[in-house]
């Protein structure tokens, strides 16, 4: 048996009534506490402490695990309680008075108080204080994830990235037995277990950060593959961390998946404080918004605890939208000009530290949060141009943006929805100035944008007699295509279907069907690659069932595309008179 495996086997061993068995208990709770299980582990030490108060370490490895659980008040009250000067300071780190009892160069000190700058924000005073560290210690797993946390904090996403990949390197140097990078690889392999060697290496940490950074970046399939790339657990090993952001970065492709995960974690006694609203937004993101008032309902004590006002207030506008919408509208409103007020002062405050030029630091923490709150005013401003959006009332939608633009013309969300509203009200000299920017921004990568903005800025050239160029950008995403069947000709893609499909049904429109279903049928080819089931899924279809996440049985002869073809070309011998 190897030690790694020791403490996870164990608890299968130890798993009978220990009644007050002193060594039992000491046992589980150790075990429990090295296999990640700490809530479990912290009711071990709390029987111990109440059964043998004069052991001093009880007390200690009580108040870590429910540290390491996520119970930060119980923690705190349980440190308390703590004779020991010695053991109060390791488990209370946080108290800038004690850790200046230690001496300053003792890396515990640097350590510690680089964790303490962290939890004050001032991410770069932190990160000094963990290279320091980093210098006395070497190349410590955790140590380094902490480097990389402070220039996620800071937005510096290539910093952070290149202490992460020295963990990454690290751990599949020193423990190829974790089986790193081979889930994604379609390598089928067992689970590894929350080991010690698995929690030192800092891996799942490392790869979770990873994720959130790609995630930020909109790079989802990097982010998916950072998840997978981890060391292989059965998904009730997870951490709450990892269960999370599964959820999270799977949730396009595993919707009713991604809910149940983040379900699950509400009712857990830890959780990443996000989970909360991120399940809200998320059901009101696809249109689930009674689900949402009843998650709100069902866990009203959460939500002072993990909601901020701004959210509250955001997700209550939402929520109101459904049977209110000009109440809506206002509660938007005053958002807005609560946001708009914000967003001067900081506007100011950028000027004025751009002028003066005293701190770097000051300067670029002013950035920062004007950035948040440009986001966050964004977020509103769309939520409450969506309303007049729905109705179809596009030249109000346009007139909300353009009392916007002080803020936001520099915003490629803001850029885009202007671009789409000009779209719909025919304006096509004007959304080619939003649309073509954004175009040009990935022409490299075409395919990295959306393919409703490709075909949109297609017909808008088209539309206003620049055929020329709608035909060298088709040309620009054929050849992309191309060139990723012949990379991985497993790989679907429809971008070039999506345009030829919308420009025919355009020549279709205005009167030209032989060219527009021309057009159509040219979209489709080659038949083999492009007829499918996933042609089908910008149609919006809308959702009768009281449960949409639940699945709706569909008779096996009707759920396939033959079906579905055949009724189409029934309907079209029908609409032609054919055999009448």
């Amino acid at each position: 048996m190897s030690c790694s495996s020791v403490p996870s086997r164990f608890t299968h061993v130890c798993n009978f009534p220990v009644s007050q068995s002193r060594a039992a208990l000491s046992l589980l709770g150790f075990c429990y506490y090295h296999i990640q299980d700490f809530s479990n582990a912290a009711e071990c030490y709390e029987q111990l402490t109440q059964l043998h108060p004069e052991v001093e370490e009880y007390k200690v490895y009580y108040a870590q695990s429910l540290y390491k659980s996520g119970a930060y008040p119980e923690a705190t009250k349980a440190s308390f309680a703590l004779d020991n000067t010695d053991s109060h300071i390791k488990v209370q780190p946080t108290h800038r008075s004690l850790l200046e009892q230690l001496p300053p160069n003792d890396p515990d000190y640097i350590y510690n108080m680089g964790c303490l700058l962290y939890q004050e924000g001032k991410y770069e005073e932190a990160s000094k204080k963990f290279m320091n560290a980093k210098e006395m210690l070497g190349n410590v797993p955790v140590l380094i994830y902490n480097i990389a946390l402070t220039f996620y904090s800071q937005k510096n996403y290539p910093q952070a990235l290149k202490y992460i990949t020295m963990i990454i390197e690290k751990g599949i140097q020193d423990h190829p037995e974790l089986s790193i990078g081979m889930k994604t690889e379609g390598i089928d392999m067992h689970s590894v277990g929350n080991t010690l060697v698995l929690h030192e290496s800092a891996l799942i940490e490392a790869f979770n950060l990873k994720a959130a950074i790609e995630y930020q970046l909109k790079n989802m399939k990097g982010a998916q593959e950072a998840l997978t790339d981890m060391p292989p657990r059965s998904e009730e090993e997870l951490d709450p961390v990892t269960l999370h952001n599964q959820a999270l970065m799977n949730m396009d492709t595993k919707p009713s998946e991604g809910f149940q995960k983040l379900a699950f974690l509400l009712q857990q006694p830890s959780f990443p404080h996000v989970t909360f609203g991120n399940l809200l937004l998320l059901h009101c993101k696809h249109e689930y918004f009674d689900l949402a008032a009843d998650v709100l309902a069902e866990n009203a004590h959460l939500t002072y605890k993990f909601l901020s006002p701004y959210m509250y207030e955001f997700l209550d506008a939402l929520l109101t939208c459904q049977t209110a919408p000009e109440e809506a509208f206002r509660m938007f409103d005053e958002m807005s000009s609560k946001l708009t007020e914000q967003l001067r002062k900081l506007a100011k405050q950028v000027l004025q530290e751009a002028r003066l030029n005293r701190d770097d630091e000051a300067q670029k923490k002013v950035l920062q949060d004007y950035d948040l709150m440009q986001e966050k005013y964004v977020v509103v401003l769309m939520a409450q141009a969506k309303i007049y959006w729905n109705h179809a009332h596009f030249p109000m939608v346009e007139k909300i943006f353009r009392k916007s633009v002080e803020f936001c013309n520099n915003n490629d969300t803001w850029k885009l929805n202007v671009a789409h509203v000009l779209f719909m009200q025919n304006k096509y000299k004007e959304a080619i100035g939003f649309y073509e920017p954004i175009v040009k921004k990935h022409y490299n990568n075409i395919l990295s944008v959306s393919a409703v903005v490709l075909a949109n800025l297609c017909v808008s050239y088209i539309m206003t007699s620049q055929n020329e160029e709608a035909e060298e950008l088709m040309r620009k995403i054929e050849k992309e295509e191309e060139q990723i069947s012949y990379d991985d000709p497993e790989q679907k893609v429809f971008h070039h279907c999506i345009v030829n499909l919308v420009i025919g049904t355009l020549y279709c429109a205005k009167g030209n069907y032989d060219f527009g279903i021309t057009r159509v049928i040219k979209s489709l080819e080659p038949y083999s690659k492009k007829v499918g089931p996933f042609l089908g899924y910008g149609k919006e279809v809308p959702a009768l069932i009281e449960q949409p996440l639940e699945e709706l049985h569909v008779h096996i002869g009707k759920n396939t595309v033959t079906y579905e073809a055949r009724l189409l070309k029934a309907l079209f011998y029908e609409v032609i008179s054919w055999n009448k």
